[in-house]
């Protein structure tokens, strides 16, 4: 009898393993996730990545080397990998921290590059965005610098739904360079209260609308008539 824990402890740590390898190796296409599903026809791995030609490689043989690799290594019955593009790519906390460390590699200031960081993730539509560059950026002793735009959440259930967090390792000359990066999401929290604008009906001009008037007969009820005139003529006297 299989062990039902023993089992699904398996599965998971495959999972791990699987995403690991593939943030350590290809890093520089990009990398956002991956899913892993059972079909009748063997694993269905979905790869997410923000420069998928990089994994797919010239004719397909980079994807099918990693089919073996999945195959082999970590026991993955008949891998059928499909790799696509993140929905927003800008609102991914792994690809932008991974695309700053490649941005790092290349050579450029790590201030400039995290502020052009910040600038396309808010031009996404996030709410908030923070980038924290660590390492001997600056001089010989290690120090951290820190850039924040918008609002970012620290505790409470709003960063459980609302925080993508992620974390990318730069190497140099100087050394290697950590780099975080924390998105907000544009996601309506639970406790946000808005008030409905009040809506007012536009009138043509030229028109004057009278209201609450009340048009008396002359001809039909004299009698009435002359009793208000005459209780305003008694309470001019009074």
């Amino acid at each position: 009898m299989v062990d039902i824990k023993k089992y699904f402890l398996q599965k998971s740590m495959t999972r791990v393993m699987v995403d690991e390898f593939l943030a350590k190796e290809y890093y520089n296409a990009e990398y956002a996730g991956s899913d892993i599903s059972k079909t009748p026809m063997g694993t269905r791995v979905t790869i997410y990545a923000g420069r998928p030609a990089i994994i797919i490689g010239k004719d397909g043989k980079t994807i099918k080397r990693l089919a073996q690799i999945f195959e082999r290594y970590f026991n993955l019955e008949n891998p059928q990998i499909t790799v696509t593009q993140p929905e927003k790519p800008e609102l991914n906390a792994r690809v932008m921290a991974f695309r700053l460390a490649v941005t790092l590699e290349k050579g450029y200031h790590f201030r400039r590059a995290a502020f052009i960081t910040i600038r396309k993730i808010m031009n996404a539509g996030a709410l908030g965005a923070e980038v924290i560059v660590s390492g001997k950026i600056t001089s010989e002793r290690a120090k951290f610098e820190k850039l924040k735009e918008g609002i970012v959440y620290k505790t409470g259930n709003s960063l459980d739904i609302m925080v993508d967090r992620a974390i990318a390792i730069a190497t140099l000359k100087m050394g290697i360079y950590g780099v975080e990066v924390v998105i907000t999401k544009p996601v309506r929290t639970i406790d946000k209260i808005s008030l409905k604008e009040a809506t007012e009906t536009p009138s043509s001009s030229g028109e004057v609308k009278v209201t609450n008037v009340r048009i008396i007969d002359e001809t039909e009820n004299p009698s009435s008539m002359k009793d208000m005139s005459g209780g305003v003529e008694g309470g001019q006297e009074n």
